[in-house]
């Protein structure tokens, strides 16, 4: 049976150490602790005082002065590995935390998992090929030498790599090792950590070349695991769950998080908050649990991302120059379906085409294989209908020889509604208000990936109201823009009133008004 020793890479917070040790060995794994040099002996001496009569935690024998993106960090970890190995020959696993890392599934879950698979857990991903670091310096970490902190002495940092790029010192890579990258927070046998040690006793050019590298933890263990290891034996994936916000800081999870977590599929999650004390005492009773089945929602991210967004106005970035300037000309008239319910507009759109009222296209910006006329690269894609928005419908209007268009838009595009109005086109808009009950509410979080199969009622009875509240708010937000041509039709309203409405905003007779209001099954689910 899996037996997991834990290697605890932790800085401060000597009280909440000894409990996260505690708890993590509660059923019967095991734990080694590096405690970083920098912090005071005092909290050192507490942690060991606290868990002395623990035979299941043991301590790094020496403590390095910890600094990110250095050395350092790979070289705790090595110390801490070396003191679970001679302290727990039993141990079958090693499983990298730190203080923020708490378990979201139980012990006996997290067994049974490693039993079912021999693997190492580790990303992996090509270095040079793979686009996994998102800003900052690429292969300026390997080619040049890194003495120094970049955060504590930035100057000298950035001068040192100046002045190597000017010399031409680049260094070679080691001929036979293919760099690799990924997420520090890596699971792996013990046999496997075994074998890198003994690599690395043999091949002490390996160890100088990424102990003058930058960021080495996000690459030492990736790149020795792929070399050592055939891929068959290794899952591509970490076992924490952890998210970034789109400032690229780690996302932190508090008291409230509890069911999206243990939801997931993970075994730990990162970054666990230090004032959330009622989640981390919920998440130690789970580890210590019988408990095996956990239903898998997976949704934390998206959810992650909804929740976080809420509230937020305006567009991230700038339009581009050719878009504020680009005009549809004076003479164009666009007409925009606003709903949140697809099919409504989108059989709206159909009555337009089936009474020659104008050429409609379905949700062109929103759906990326609605059907619509070929206009080569600049259609191709969703991303590309929003770079070049105006130059994609003059394109449209060209193709259909007309000078006026319908489309459907999901509400949430304001950014899009407001960007045409400040055309000399004529833009009209048709908000098309719809009843959303419950079961249609959940239908949508499901089909934009909120919730799954496996997210526990509460979560679901939880997000209910704040989805509907941004429903309601997406529309509201369109009608009190004070923006012209703002039209409303509405599923609770009589057919007059909707036609009314309708002949006002598309310039058409009574009667074809009176038609398309009475659109067969238009409002129906």
């Amino acid at each position: 049976m899996a037996k997991i020793a834990f290697i605890l890479l932790c800085h401060r917070d000597p009280e909440a150490i000894i409990r996260q040790a505690e708890g993590l060995t509660a059923a019967g794994d095991c734990v080694a602790i590096h405690f970083d040099a920098r912090a005071p002996s005092a909290d050192y001496a507490t942690i060991e005082a606290g868990l002395r009569s623990n035979p299941h935690v043991t301590f790094a024998r020496r403590r390095v002065r910890c600094g990110w993106g250095e050395w350092s960090l790979v070289r705790a970890t090595l110390n801490a590995v070396d003191a679970a190995l001679a302290a727990f020959p039993d141990a079958t696993h090693l499983y990298m935390v730190s203080g923020d890392c708490r378990p979201i599934k139980s012990a006996a879950h997290a067994h049974a998992f490693l039993d079912a698979r021999d693997m190492d857990h580790i990303e992996s991903f090509d270095f040079f090929a793979s686009d996994w670091i998102k800003t900052g310096m690429k292969e300026d970490r390997l080619l040049y030498r890194h003495f120094v902190n970049e955060r504590r002495r930035p100057r000298l940092f950035y001068g040192l790599l100046e002045a190597q790029r000017k010399f031409g010192l680049e260094r070679r890579i080691p001929s036979d090792i293919d760099v690799m990258i990924g997420s520090q927070w890596w699971c792996l046998r013990r046999r496997t950590v075994e074998r890198i040690l003994d690599f690395l006793r043999e091949r002490s050019d390996v160890m100088r070349f990424f102990a003058t590298t930058w960021i080495p933890d996000e690459t030492f263990f990736q790149t020795l695991v792929r070399h050592l290891v055939p891929r068959t034996e290794i899952d591509g994936r970490t076992l924490t769950f952890l998210m970034f916000t789109d400032y690229g800081m780690p996302a932190t999870f508090y008291d409230d998080h509890y069911d999206l977590l243990v939801n997931q599929d993970f075994l730990f999650a990162r970054k666990i908050s230090s004032e959330a004390a009622e989640l981390k005492d919920r998440l130690a009773a789970l580890w210590a649990s019988d408990r095996k089945e956990f239903p898998v929602a997976g949704d934390g991210r998206r959810l992650f991302a909804f929740l976080t967004a809420r509230g937020r106005e305006g567009r991230r970035f700038a339009p581009r120059f050719w878009e504020q300037s680009a005009s549809l000309g004076r003479d164009r008239r666009i007409v925009v379906l606003v709903c949140k319910k697809y099919h409504v507009a989108k059989r709206l759109a159909q009555a337009l085409r089936d009474h020659d009222v104008m050429p409609a296209l379905d949700y062109i910006f929103d759906e990326a294989d609605t059907p619509m006329p070929d206009l080569g690269g600049i259609g191709s894609t969703i991303e590309k209908r929003h770079r070049h928005r105006r130059a994609f419908l003059g394109q449209l209007l060209r193709a259909t020889a007309s000078d006026r268009l319908a489309f459907c838009l999901d509400p949430a595009r304001f950014d899009l509604i407001e960007d045409l109005h400040r055309d000399r086109a004529t833009i009209r808009t048709i908000l098309i208000d719809c009843d959303y009950d419950a079961a249609y509410l959940e239908g949508h979080a499901g089909r934009i990936g909120l919730i799954g199969d496996g997210t526990p009622r509460s979560t679901v009875e939880r997000l209910m109201p704040a989805l509907a509240q941004d429903v309601a708010s997406e529309t509201t937000r369109i009608r009190e823009a004070d923006l012209p041509g703002i039209h409303r039709i509405s599923q609770s309203a009589a057919p007059a009133a909707n036609a009314h409405a309708l002949a006002q905003a598309l310039d058409i007779d009574a009667e074809t008004a009176q038609a398309l209001a009475q659109t067969p099954y238009l409002f129906d689910d």
